[in-house]
């Protein structure tokens, strides 16, 4: 069964150049909008409202002129190297010397490209190949998603009655245990409200679809909330629900911690822990500021690893408001604000590996190791306390 075709899918013969051409629009305010200097909102390529002043428009133009040129270079290597050129990278010692050094080479190139931005047209084919989700799906049958859906639909599971709570059918008097009834979790309609496709009959239908097949694959993991607003921007990107189903599989089996998203949230606590210790050795004088007014970073910082950032992206470009605020509201005000405004990705990269420095998969590895005992220990004694607790009501 041929994959079903997301929101943004273009016409397959279409030329990628040309197509990618295409997505790439300026916006250009009004005269009367820059003289005004009013707040204008408009659709990127993802179908996201975005609402920002003119200096963000600005921006905004300038960095769709860098992802032009940086798609130039990516069809270049694509002309010279071949459409797949990214796959050769692994170095293995059966490799002759030659293909060693060109491995080595289109190693290093793809990591500084990857670092520049993926133009958004070749994003789905390049995610799903170096994520490890085409070599994931190719262990399987080629049916294994449209099976598991088949074979799941209409089942209940304490995951699935979760996702679909609340059951709203809105028009032509549709009954909900009609094959044609849609089910709309209190989750689904809360995921990026007004968007033009995901926010509608198709785009939950969708949504739910790659949730309750991943609640069944996976049942330990079940459902969990954040992972509505993984899968949905999944497949806005990748296009197809099947692709989309394997990247999330990817990211929870063989990317994320492990227990980021079951029921005690284990591995969310530890990268918690991580982040502020991680935060008082880069940004001291934040960290000390917050502690001093009894902030618990993790009031904000849980939605970005949960939602793994689709909801809003951290920033430290507005560490000057931060040591001036005197209230947790305030702190709040500050950290929503910055990160709904942050447009240019450079800037983003600049704070990353310039301000911040060198942070290595392998010191990141090393503070988790660090920090579970203490997370498991404390889940632990949570657990006793509440079991405690109705033993007493009994």
């Amino acid at each position: 069964m041929a994959p079903k075709e997301m929101y943004g899918t273009q016409e397959s013969k279409r030329n990628l150049a040309y197509e990618y051409e295409a997505h790439i629009i300026n916006y250009r305010p009004s005269i009367h909008t820059r003289r005004a200097n009013l707040t204008v909102k408009f659709q990127d390529l993802y179908g996201f409202t975005v609402e920002g002043n003119v200096d963000d428009v600005n921006v905004l133009n300038e960095v769709r002129e860098k992802v032009r040129q940086q798609g130039r270079v990516w069809w270049a290597l694509e002309a010279s190297k071949g459409a797949n050129w990214y796959l050769q990278t692994h170095v293995t010692s059966s490799l002759k010397a030659s293909l060693k050094l060109s491995a080595l080479a289109n190693a290093i190139t793809l990591k500084r490209l990857i670092r520049k931005g993926i133009p958004p047209v070749l994003r789905p084919k390049i995610w799903f190949a170096l994520s490890g989700a085409a070599k994931k799906k190719s262990t399987v049958p080629d049916s294994y998603y449209d099976d598991l859906i088949k074979a799941t639909e209409g089942m209940s599971t304490a995951a699935t009655k979760q996702i679909d709570q609340v059951i709203s059918i809105c028009n032509n008097n549709i009954s909900p245990t009609s094959s044609n009834a849609t089910a709309y979790s209190e989750d689904l309609p809360r995921t990026f409200p007004g968007h033009t496709w995901l926010d509608t009959t198709e785009g939950h239908g969708a949504l739910r679809r790659v949730l309750v097949g991943y609640s069944f694959r996976d049942s330990y993991v079940g459902y969990c909330q954040g992972l509505n607003y993984v899968a949905a921007l999944l497949l806005l990107v990748m296009k197809t629900e099947e692709e989309a189903f394997w990247m999330l599989a990817v990211l929870l089996e063989d990317v994320l911690v492990h227990d980021c998203y079951t029921n005690n949230l284990s591995g969310c606590h530890v990268e918690q822990r991580v982040f502020k210790d991680l935060l008082v050795k880069k940004c001291p004088g934040i960290a000390s500021h917050l502690e001093a007014l009894e902030f618990d970073v993790s009031l904000v910082a849980t939605e970005w690893f949960l939602c793994l950032f689709s909801k809003s992206l951290p920033s430290e470009m507005k560490e000057d408001e931060l040591l001036l605020a005197h209230q947790v509201g305030d702190v709040i005000n500050i950290l929503q604000k910055t990160t709904h405004h942050l447009f240019d990705p450079d800037e983003l990269l600049t704070v990353a590996f310039d301000k911040i420095g060198s942070m290595t998969s392998n010191t990141i590895s090393k503070q988790r190791k660090k920090q579970e005992p203490a997370v498991m220990a404390e889940l632990d004694q949570r657990s006793r306390r509440l079991n405690a607790l109705k033993d007493e009501e009994h």
